[in-house]
């Protein structure tokens, strides 16, 4: 057995090196293996990891980088989706059907009636360009009765001025037929003849002003001619705590669906502490604290109609009354709340926030006038004596009807109040 093992390491001592000159140098590189993994699968791992996990780094930043930039594109695209919305919201009104944008209510700003925007838009124009023919009218029989050549040339300017926008509204019909005017377009055309509108008001109004030295401080209105989220009346005087309340006004408006916001006030915290409000074709509702009850008043027909809504706090108590006559009545609505002071009253509007965050949907587009406030109920004989315009007819303790209380902004307007006139 000694001599084979001899022959072997005597072989091996003569041919080592040639062996090692034809392989080379011999680097062993050691890998951690499991005692139960694989010892291939580890070897392979150990050579190439550095390589593989540097690539799979740069790509997983690629990765980000591409998302990152397409997460900017989507905001982009976001904001100008956003401003294209904003624009179409401005021209539209509520569905049939959708409720009031407060707590427990599903909110839709896009829109509240079945024809298109431009159609409502042009509807519009054409009531306020009537409303303007009805007040240059009353100037011409004050300016006979007081022959002034510059009040008769401002009439003949703004009869002038009145004449071309019947012109312009009547291309842009033309134009909207033929299908010539793209949405940007058609939103630059109405904010070109609103801002003249809104001049002309003015102009009216400060025409107007020589007649207010014949007439009382509260016989007056206010004009709201389009739906829009700038015009308003704001009371100086804010509401005092309130157990009980009678709210009364006179109010015109054929606007359909839905005439908007004759009023609203709200307190820190609350938006919703006093509203009046018609939202689509729902009925008319007085919310309370954001309680609901549902008015039976039925004025939406272009007429001047006197309304009133009392409420005391105790049990939540209500009555409404139309035309003199009451109409309806009900309890628990907000019971044992007493209305909130220091708050905003805006006439006109509705708010989200307080003193604004207006809605072009929730606007009222009429006309109001002889808005008055007690903080107790009042009886069915005061009611009536305010619907009959009677001389011994109260004015709010709370508010009363003036020109000195209100303020008015965006081209709002006040005119000389009609209906008692008609009634007398």
């Amino acid at each position: 057995r000694l001599v084979p093992l001899l022959l072997l390491l005597l072989l091996l001592l003569l041919l080592g090196p040639a062996l090692g000159q034809g392989l080379g140098q011999t680097r062993f590189v050691c890998t951690s293996v499991p005692l139960d993994g694989d010892v291939c699968a580890a070897s392979a791992l150990g050579t190439g990891s550095a390589e593989e996990l540097k690539g799979t780094v740069l790509q997983l930043r690629e990765t980000v980088l591409q998302q990152k930039e397409t997460i900017m594109n989507q905001k982009e695209t976001i904001r100008e989706l956003t401003a294209k919305l904003g624009r179409c919201e401005s021209q539209s009104v509520l569905e049939p059907g959708e409720a009031k944008g407060r707590k427990g209510f599903a909110k839709n700003t896009m829109g509240d009636l079945s024809r298109p925007p431009a159609a409502e838009t042009l509807s519009q124009l054409g009531q306020t360009l009537q409303s303007l023919k009805t007040r240059l009218e009353n100037l011409e029989q004050f300016s006979r009765m007081n022959s002034s050549s510059q009040t008769n040339n401002l009439k003949d300017i703004l009869q002038n001025k009145i004449d071309d926008l019947e012109k312009q509204v009547l291309s842009r019909v033309n134009s909207l037929e033929e299908g010539k005017l793209s949405p940007r377009n058609e939103s630059e055309e109405r904010g070109k003849i609103e801002s003249t509108l809104t001049s002309l008001h003015q102009r009216i109004s400060d025409l107007e002003k020589g007649q207010k030295d014949n007439r009382p401080p509260d016989r007056f209105q206010l004009t709201f001619p389009l739906r829009t989220n700038y015009m308003y009346a704001k009371v100086k005087k804010s509401l005092p705590e309130m157990y009980a309340f009678s709210i009364c006004m006179w109010i015109k408006s054929n606007a359909s669906p839905g005439m908007g916001t004759p009023f609203s006030y709200a307190v820190p915290g609350q938006a919703n502490e006093l509203v009046l409000i018609e939202w689509g074709n729902n009925p008319m509702e007085i919310l309370i604290n954001d309680k609901v009850a549902k008015l039976p008043f039925v004025i939406n027909d272009g007429k001047w109609h006197h309304i009133c809504v009392t409420w005391t706090t105790r049990d939540g108590v209500w009555e409404a009354y139309q035309d003199g006559t009451q109409t309806g009545n009900g309890e628990n609505l907000a019971p044992y709340h007493p209305i909130k002071p220091q708050g905003v009253l805006v006439l006109g509007q509705e708010q989200d926030t307080l003193g604004g965050g207006f809605d072009a949907t929730q606007a009222f587009v009429g006309e109001l006038a002889h808005f008055n406030v007690w903080d107790r109920k009042l009886s069915p004989g005061e009611v009536y004596g305010l619907a009959t315009c009677s001389s011994k007819a109260l004015a709010g303790n709370v508010i009363a009807w003036a020109e000195s209380n209100i303020d008015i902004y965006g081209g709002a307007t006040k005119w000389t109040f009609e209906a008692c006139r008609q009634l007398n």
